[in-house]
C-alpha cells in the first residue's frame, strides 16, 4: 500500500520527488515520543540557513515519457516569504497544463510556515486536487507537547481534527527541502545516506537518502550546464516504481543547492522535472557554464 500521494498523477509525484524523497510505505511508523532534551540535543533539529532568502522563486517543469515520447505534463512554483510575525512561508502551487487535465487533472497547493531559527514547521497546509482525489489537511506542531492536530477531510468544510505523537524535531514535507539544502555534504563520501524523518498522512515516515556525488557540467535542458551533487531517496517496489528503480536528483553545486532536474522510472514510463526559471536566489549561481 502506497500514500494517496504516489497513487496519483504525475505532478504529484514530481511535487514528492523535489523534496529530495519518496516515501516508503512499510516503514512506517508511529514512533515513541522522546523527550525533549534527547530530541533537541540530535542532529538535524536545528540549522542555521545560509542557503535562501525571502523572494526566492523555483519554477519546474513536468514531464512525462511513454513509450519514448515525452510529454509536457504541468509547472510547480516553489516561493519564500516572509510573514509579519518573522516566520519563513514556504509554497508549493502545482497544476497540470489544460492539454493534460483530460488525462488527469491536478490543482494542488502546499504550504509550509517555518521558524526562521530551526527551519521546523508551525504549520503546514496542503489542499489537494488530484484527478478525482480531495484532500484538506491542516497539521499545527506544538513542540513542546510533542503533537502534530491534524485538520483533515476531503474539504475544509468536513475537515475533523484529530492529533498524533511526534518527535519534537520532525518535518513536514516542504520544511525538508529547505532543511537538507542548508545540509553541509562537504564531508559525505560517495554511498553514503542520512536519514530524515517527515509527518504526513497521519503518519512519521522515516527515510534515507544516498548521497550519490557529484556531477561535472550536467546538462539542464533550457537552462545549460551545471556543476551538481546528486542524492537519490529510497523508493519502494509496487504499483508506482518497479523493483530496483532509482529517483536521482541533481543539486546545484553552490551555496545555492537548488534542486536543478529529478528524475525516476516508474511501473510505467517515466516522470521528469527539469527546472524552468528562477529569482531572488540568495547568491550567485556560480555552478552554471
Amino acid at each position: 500500500m502506497t500514500t494517496p500521494l504516489l497513487q496519483t498523477g504525475v505532478l504529484a509525484l514530481t511535487m514528492t520527488m523535489l523534496t529530495g524523497l519518496s516515501l516508503p510505505a512499510e516503514r512506517t511508523t508511529d514512533l515513541p515520543v522522546e523527550s525533549p532534551e534527547e530530541s533537541v540535543n540530535k542532529q538535524y533539529c536545528a540549522i542555521d540557513n545560509s542557503a535562501f532568502q525571502p523572494g526566492e522563486e523555483l519554477t519546474y517543469k513536468m514531464y512525462y515519457n511513454w513509450k519514448f515520447v515525452w510529454v509536457s505534463a504541468g509547472e510547480v512554483t516553489f516561493k519564500v516569504d516572509e510573514t509579519p510575525n518573522g516566520q519563513y512561508h514556504i509554497s508549493a502551487i502545482g497544476s497540470t497544463y489544460r492539454s493534460y487535465d483530460s488525462f488527469f487533472k491536478v490543482r494542488d497547493k502546499y504550504h509550509s510556515w517555518l521558524d526562521k531559527e530551526t527551519l521546523l514547521p508551525s504549520v503546514s497546509l496542503r489542499d489537494v486536487e488530484e484527478g478525482p482525489y480531495r484532500l484538506y489537511d491542516k497539521v499545527t506542531f506544538d513542540r513542546n507537547e510533542q503533537v502534530a492536530k491534524s485538520l483533515r477531510g476531503k474539504s475544509k468544510d468536513v475537515a475533523k481534527t484529530k492529533e498524533y505523537q511526534v518527535e519534537q524535531c520532525i518535518h513536514d514535507i516542504l520544511s525538508i527541502i529547505y532543511f537538507t539544502r542548508n545540509l553541509d555534504f562537504g564531508q559525505m563520501k560517495e554511498g553514503e545516506a542520512f536519514p530524515i524523518k517527515i509527518f504526513i498522512d497521519k503518519k512519521t515516515w522515516p527515510l534515507q537518502v544516498v548521497y550519490k556525488g557529484k556531477e561535472e557540467k550536467k546538462r539542464v535542458r533550457g537552462q545549460g550546464k551545471f556543476d551538481t551533487m546528486i542524492f537519490s531517496p529510497e523508493v519502494i517496489a509496487g504499483n508506482v516504481f518497479n523493483e530496483g528503480a532509482e529517483v536521482n536528483v541533481w543539486v546545484s553545486d553552490d551555496k545555492n543547492r537548488i534542486p536543478l532536474q529529478v528524475e525516476s522510472p516508474l511501473t510505467v514510463g517515466t516522470v521528469k522535472a527539469v527546472l524552468k526559471d528562477y529569482k531572488g536566489l540568495k547568491h550567485e549561481l556560480t555552478s552554471a557554464y
